[in-house]
């Protein structure tokens, strides 16, 4: 670690690049959806539904990823294995901008996803580092507002860029980007995890850090909640660009409508944040579930009729993924509470649970797109009813309960000069 820069990071800082960081996973998707057409175009992939492919692979990358993530963090801190796992995306992602063969594209995108697993794993584990209780989730919803003006602006990104260029100046983009974050991360942020709160990397340590997370029931019921709420997720970004141009028939205007929904998303953890300490986490959450798993119903019955204009699924979508951004940070707060002595496990469990679980179920719905968006809708409600099943686990079979949600007081960081 040079001694050349200090890292002593405000909140206002820390929050900011935590979610940069976190926003590299988002452009990693978002920026490639309008390209879909374009580069099944040029790699000779005449099936539309093998273009969802491109972001079902950088996906499945992260999610395997991520369990290696877990223990080296816990083992040499936070630092270097992020500051290597942006360099793998990096390069993964400017050697893609020159490949030809839709298998090699493939096969670098998951390469770009094992590097964007640092990420997945080491940007909660900082903040839980850093922060407990209902000050994590403040601090966790804030990072979640930073982090969807990435899907608010990625798909408009991806369209500027396919008018100024071809589809693989997408890849130099995300390329410089992430460039740019590895150096302001180089650069301002501490290690947060001290020499004597880190774990052997051994057998016998691993395999202990993965019993806690998966002995703790709390943490492992929220864990799949979240794995089946992000599975509903993908399965609709996979699905966008087909429902909104070839459904709605929006063309150029379908970044517009993904931005819109971003938006409301960034909104929804922004009031999150502002009210996640007087209400608690719990409350907050399992109401927004309730909702969302009705709204789920309401659009699959409406859908099944074939009554679902543009506005009517607009609405209810607003409606449910509004709970969405109420739900996951706070679920992902739960899901880490317990487990703040294995901080880095824990992430890279439910990292890898979460992103491979919701990439297979979010791919599974997507294959099934059938020019309606009845797939999509059945998705998120059996993903709701899922989701509802393991909070009622977790909170034996209570619903809304205080529960053990610890002080708001910060823990301090380690000043590094």
């Amino acid at each position: 670690m040079s001694d050349h820069f200090t890292r002593v990071l405000s909140r206002p800082e820390f929050i900011a690049l935590v979610a940069a960081l976190m926003a590299l996973n988002a452009l990693a998707i978002d920026v490639m959806l309008p390209a879909l057409p374009y580069m099944g175009e040029a790699l000779g992939i005449a099936n539309e539904n093998e273009r969802q492919f491109v972001v079902t692979a950088y996906m499945l990358g992260m999610g395997i990823a991520v369990l290696g993530f877990g223990p080296l963090t816990d083992r040499f801190g936070r630092r270097a294995p992020l500051l290597w796992g942006v360099g793998i995306y990096i390069v993964a992602v400017v050697i893609a901008a020159f490949v030809q063969d839709f298998t090699v594209l493939l096969a670098l995108r998951f390469i770009q996803g094992m590097g964007a697993a640092s990420v997945r794993v080491i940007a909660t584990a900082v903040v839980r580092d850093r922060y407990r209780g209902r000050e994590m989730a403040e601090v966790m919803s804030l990072t979640f507002m930073v982090f969807m003006a990435i899907p608010i602006i990625a798909p408009g990104i991806g369209q500027v860029l396919l008018l100024t260029g071809p589809w693989q100046t997408i890849f130099i983009f995300m390329g410089l980007l992430a460039a740019a974050f590895w150096l302001w991360t180089y650069m301002r942020l501490p290690e947060t995890l001290p020499e004597a709160q880190r774990r052997p990397l051994s057998v016998g340590g691993v395999l202990s850090g993965f019993r806690i997370v998966f002995t703790n029931r709390v943490a492992i019921s929220y864990g799949l909640a979240g794995t089946f709420l992000f599975g509903a997720l993908f399965g609709f970004i996979t699905s966008a660009q087909q429902i909104y141009v070839d459904i709605y028939g929006l063309g150029v205007y379908f970044p517009v409508a993904f931005a819109a929904m971003a938006g409301l998303m960034a909104i929804s953890s922004f009031t999150n944040s502002k009210v996640v300490r007087r209400i608690g986490m719990r409350r907050l959450s399992h109401g927004a579930m309730l909702v969302f798993t009705l709204g789920s119903g309401i659009w699959l019955t409406l859908a099944t009729l074939g009554l679902l204009p543009l506005w009517l699924f607009f609405s209810l979508l607003a409606i449910i993924m509004f709970c969405f951004g109420w739900s996951a940070s706070n679920m992902n707060s739960l899901s880490m509470e317990p487990l703040g002595n294995v901080a880095g496990t824990a992430a890279s469990v439910f990292g890898f649970i979460q992103t491979v679980g919701g990439a297979l179920i979010g791919s599974y719905v997507g294959q099934h797109f059938d020019g309606t968006t009845v797939p999509v809708a059945t998705g998120y409600f059996t993903m709701g009813i899922l989701t509802l099943a393991c909070i009622l686990v977790a909170e034996k079979g209570r619903l809304f309960g205080v529960g053990e949600e610890y002080g708001g007081s910060a823990e301090p960081v380690m000043e590094v000069h």
